[in-house]
Formats: structure tokens, sequence, C-alpha cells
């Protein structure tokens, strides 16, 4: 059937219109949530994205500006006033202790836990080896990681508490395995440019085969799909009741010494929240079903006994 340019005019005009009123109306619904931003640590990313942030739009009416970064650095950051979140969240209690004790906030409460795993990349050449050495296989996971040559990512100690966190890891696992000097031979010195990267970069790489093996967290290579080696509690950190047992290992770092505290997740609203109200209703919310159960989908387990931290 043929339609004469005068036919078509009106029918094009009324599909314009169709597309622009989509177009405004969903402008429209953006413009009704209130920006809530949150500074978190830079293995969440996964879980904010894919299931914080639809769910609070749903459920606050907020819209999730997201600042994803080692928890150390972001403290840092809070305290210099570089940034101004609402919300801060860390992994493990000494980032969330320096926004306490510069006064940027009254508490924080325990939201979830992890542990530490070796997540490795399915491309790599070692890729077999360590899924039979993941199924309690002749070889062991350390063995294969701290063979010369084995390309072993992880992130700075200075700027993200999983950068000291493997170091940590490796120490307890020194004594565990009695393997002496383990540490090391997989993560070569403390300081090492060619295998510590951004956080967000660590998975990225293991998943392009750039990297044989990396540190993590059990909630990152679980949220994308990456295989991964679950280490004993003895070492994993994963553990409250085992935190002094954790604490033989020592990490120091511009003349201070550090150690290791259970990988607890705290939350905090910020004396300075543009966004305060918000920001409580938020804190609320991750105590909610709603919220545990996205935890629970993305790998991070139940604080425990963890308790809220005060100045």
């Amino acid at each position: 059937m043929k339609y004469s340019r005068a036919r078509l005019l009106p029918l094009g005009i009324l599909a314009l219109a169709g597309v622009c009123a989509g177009l405004l109306a969903r402008a429209g619904a953006t413009k009704s949530l209130t920006p809530l931003q949150v500074a978190y640590a830079g293995s969440m990313g996964s879980m904010m994205d894919g299931g914080i942030r639809p769910a609070i739009a749903k459920a606050l009416g907020a819209e999730l500006q997201g600042r994803a970064q080692g928890s150390s650095g972001l403290a840092n950051l809070i305290v210099a006033q570089s940034i101004r979140p609402d919300v801060f969240i860390s992994v493990t209690a000494a980032p969330m202790r320096i926004v306490l004790k510069a006064g940027k906030t009254k508490s924080a409460i325990p939201i979830a836990r992890t542990e530490m795993v070796i997540a490795y990349s399915p491309k790599s050449q070692y890729a077999a080896a360590l899924a039979k050495a993941s199924d309690r296989g002749a070889q062991p996971w350390w063995q294969i990681v701290a063979t010369p040559g084995f390309r072993f990512g992880r992130t700075d100690p200075n700027a993200d508490p999983q950068g000291l966190n493997v170091i940590f890891t490796m120490q307890l696992a020194e004594r565990y395995y009695h393997q002496p000097g383990l540490a090391g031979k997989v993560l070569g010195p403390q300081i090492n440019a060619q295998r510590i990267f951004q956080e967000p970069q660590v998975m990225g790489r293991l998943q392009a085969g750039q990297l044989d093996a990396s540190s993590a967290y059990k909630t990152q290579p679980a949220a994308l799909g990456l295989p991964f080696i679950s280490l004993p509690a003895e070492i994993n950190l994963g553990v409250a009741s085992m935190e002094n047992e954790y604490q033989r290992a020592s990490v120091t770092l511009s003349g201070k010494a550090h150690r290791p505290s259970p990988l607890v997740f705290y939350a905090a609203v910020l004396k300075d929240a543009p966004q305060p109200k918000l920001a409580g209703r938020f804190l609320v919310w991750l105590h909610g079903p709603a919220a545990r159960q996205i935890l629970a989908r993305y790998h991070y387990d139940d604080p425990g006994d963890a308790k809220p931290l005060v100045p």
C-alpha cells in the first residue's frame, strides 16, 4: 500500500512526539529521585551497581551516586574534606576509626562480613592446577602461586585494606603451612609496582587473563563468576572469634605497625552529610530484609557478633 508524503508527515510527527514524551517521562522520573552520595570500599562495586542502586531507587526514592575506592584512601579524603559523601562504608574497622577519630561521624554499624580468598583467571596457564588445588589436590595452592613467573596481583597496602590483608594472610599462611618466606615469594617487596593495581582493576585483569591470580574478598570473584580458592579459617581473616590469632601478623608502613582485624563492613552517616535524613534511612534499610537478601545474593555474610564502632 502506498502513502503520500502528506499522509506520512502526521504519522512521523506522532511517532516523534511519542519518543519525546518517553524521554521526558524518564527524565522526570530521574529528577524525582534524591541523590544519595555513598563512598564505599571498591570491592563492593558489583553489588552497589547491580543490587543496591535499583533497590533504593524503589524503596527510598534515592539515586545512588557512588564512589568506589580503597577504604583507607576514602577515609583520608573524607578527613581532608576533599569529598563530602552522605555515607561511608569501609571494610575492616581501621579506615572507619580514622573517620571516627576526626569527628566526622558519631558511630558506625556493622552490616556484613567476608573473607580472603585467592581468585584466579580461567585463562591462566595455571588454571587447571589451581582448580585441583582448590579441591585439595596433590599440589598445594601456595606452592603454585609461589612459582617463579607467576603473575599475582594485589592492591596498595597504603591505600586499601585489602592490600594490607593479603600481606597478613600470607604471613599467617607461612605459620600455618610451615613455609618461612612464603609471603615474599608470592608478593615480592611490600611495595611492588609490578604487582599493585587499583582495586577496581584487579578483577578486570583476571578476566582478561593479564594476571594468573590475585588476592580478593570472597564477594568479588563470586559476583563475576571467576573461580577462587577458599582458605582455612586460621588465615582467611573471616572469623571474628579468631581475631587474637590473626593479630600474630603485622605490617609496618611509614613507621607505623598495623595488625589485622576481621573482615567486617561498617557503615556510617557523616556529620556534614548533604542528605542526613536520607542517609539515616539508608542505614536502617541496610539492616532490613530486602537489603539482607541482596547482600546474601552477592555472597556477603551476616556480620555475626561484630559490635558497632564509637570514638
